[in-house]
């Protein structure tokens, strides 16, 4: 994915759901989550054990989620990116973003192959910053 891709995901995307976004203030999912929400995209958390976080409503997967899915941004160890990677195409997101660290070959291989957009192993935070921030 090079810089040009990544700059049209980060800019024409509004709605991000983040998959395994843990409640707590010290973990790396949260802290992303709250700077993407305080840089202007809306933040769907996705975990079946919150209600709520960072002020928005939580949804225990995708599927629930009432509203369409621009970027999934993922925070699971690499062996449950697959099925999340499913429900991903399942319900029309158009970008799978594999977190720093996450990296699953055949699930970056299907969300391609499905139509996509394709970012692994990269911070979203970092990259909006180094893309977007002046």
């Amino acid at each position: 994915m090079d810089d040009t891709n990544l700059r049209k995901i980060l800019k024409e995307s509004k709605i991000v759901a983040v998959v395994g976004l843990s409640p707590d203030p010290e973990r790396d999912s949260h802290e992303v989550a709250h700077y993407l929400q305080q840089a202007g995209y809306k933040i769907v958390p996705v975990n079946p054990k919150a209600e709520e976080i960072l002020g928005e409503k939580a949804y225990p997967d995708l599927n629930s989620i009432p509203e369409k899915i621009d970027v999934v941004d993922i925070f699971r160890r690499p062996e449950h990116v697959p099925p999340v990677v499913e429900e991903a195409i399942k319900v029309g997101a158009k970008t799978v973003w594999m977190q720093l660290g996450v990296v699953n070959k055949e699930a970056a291989r299907r969300a391609h192959e499905a139509g996509l957009n394709v970012v692994m192993d990269r911070c979203m935070l970092r990259e909006h910053k180094r893309l977007l921030v002046p």
